[in-house]
């Protein structure tokens, strides 16, 4: 979970068994191919139920240069198949 900027929020083991319940928050951009590492990190034996819970605030600049936010957002922008970088305002601003 922490290679993926996620957080364990609890563990709740199953009454008569061997399993343990967890329950964790992991960003949706590095919740891609999260199902694959995890059952080959366990040898697949855990099995995530993903669910979307809630929004949060990125800590950091995304208009800095080499920041996590940044980063992220260049990453989408190339997924997208965007232009690199960020446009300016007056790109989105009307010209009457």
């Amino acid at each position: 979970m922490t290679q993926r900027r996620g957080s364990v929020e609890g563990e709740e083991p199953v009454a008569g068994t061997p399993l343990v319940n967890m329950r964790c928050f992991l960003p949706v951009g590095e919740s891609f191919g999260f199902t694959q590492a995890l059952r080959a990190a366990t040898s697949g034996r855990a099995f995530p139920q993903c669910v979307f819970d809630h929004w949060e605030m990125l800590p950091g600049d995304p208009l800095e240069v080499d920041s996590k936010a940044n980063s992220i957002v260049e990453g989408i922008r190339k997924r997208k198949g965007l232009k690199p970088g960020i446009p300016a305002l007056d790109n989105f601003v009307d010209k009457l």
